[in-house]
């Protein structure tokens, strides 16, 4: 048990900006803290886990100007998300290659907050690390906030990591 690497796990997500299929400012953040701060130069003492979770549109609609004429385009809306999923995976499970870290990443659909928790509960992990906007309390009121639930309800010891002041967007919901 002494010999094995201790397990971070990383709820990571999509950026929300348009025109960005790539991690969010937040995830990004906490991946590379991560990094620097608690792996640093043993690589091999560390395994990552990396938990995508994808939240269904509440309407099934996310393209409004997009047009569904059969059960195919809803077949294809679901293997694009899959396939967005995957690409985001596949950025963080590079780096940890590149630079010799084992990692381990898989996809979850629900609501963010309560499926990293019960992923936590599943997998047991030594250690939850996840990106937080660093909104106030009146964005909170409206957007809702995965970390602060994950701090309260994650059965591990949870690192919540803020993005800086000179990453965060023009609208700071954005991430």
């Amino acid at each position: 048990m002494a010999n094995e690497p201790t397990r971070i796990m990383l709820g990571v997500n999509e950026s929300t900006i348009k025109g960005y299929p790539h991690p969010s400012i937040s995830s990004r953040k906490a991946f590379e803290w991560t990094l620097q701060k608690i792996v640093r130069s043993n690589t091999s003492g560390f395994k990552l886990q990396f938990l995508h979770v994808q939240v269904p549109d509440e309407d099934g609609f996310d393209d409004m100007d997009s047009v569904y004429a059969s059960p195919e385009d809803f077949k294809n809306l679901k293997n694009r998300d899959r396939a967005r999923g995957l690409h985001l995976l596949e950025f963080f499970v590079d780096r940890c290659h590149a630079i010799g870290v084992a990692c381990e990443a898989w996809i979850k659909r629900g609501d963010a907050k309560e499926v990293i928790c019960r992923e936590v509960k599943r997998v047991q992990p030594d250690l939850l690390v996840v990106g937080c906007r660093g909104l106030g309390p009146f964005q909170r009121v409206f957007v809702g906030t995965v970390s602060e639930f994950c701090v309260k309800h994650a059965e591990c010891p949870v690192i919540t990591i803020k993005r800086s002041a000179e990453e965060t967007p023009q609208d700071p919901v954005d991430d």
